[in-house]
């Protein structure tokens, strides 16, 4: 991978995060499917939203409260730029259903990735 410089002359190194929102039983599936990808590393969460299914509000002791929130779970990783399609590839057959509430995977630009135990910077940080 070639690292750039931005317009304000950083360096750009080229990674993706990729975040996925998976129903909590492809939790093992997919973890053991991104290991067999080689991917090194990933941050996983136990989360709660509503997307197409929404919540209700009702309220208890004075307070709104918001129900109908489904358990999901989060899968965030940081890869290089030429592995994004096919992680996302993977995640989408990984995770799919084919059913309302299958989730959503987000993918955002990555600035730089700092190692705290070395300092490495950039792709050899992740």
């Amino acid at each position: 991978m070639q690292a750039g410089k931005t317009s304000d002359g950083r360096k750009e190194f080229g990674m993706k995060k990729i975040t996925a929102i998976v129903r909590p039983e492809k939790l093992e599936p997919l973890k053991e499917a991104l290991f067999a990808a080689q991917v090194s590393g990933m941050t996983i969460s136990q989360v709660q939203g509503c997307g197409s299914q929404h919540g209700w509000k009702e309220y208890y002791r004075g307070t709104e409260v918001l129900l109908n929130m489904v358990p999901k779970i989060k899968f965030e990783i940081v890869v290089d730029d030429e592995r994004v399609d096919a992680l996302v590839d993977l995640v989408s057959t990984v995770a799919r259903t084919g059913e309302v509430g299958d989730g959503k995977i987000f993918i955002f630009p990555v600035e730089q990735v700092i190692r705290i135990r070395t300092g490495e910077r950039g792709t050899h940080a992740v």
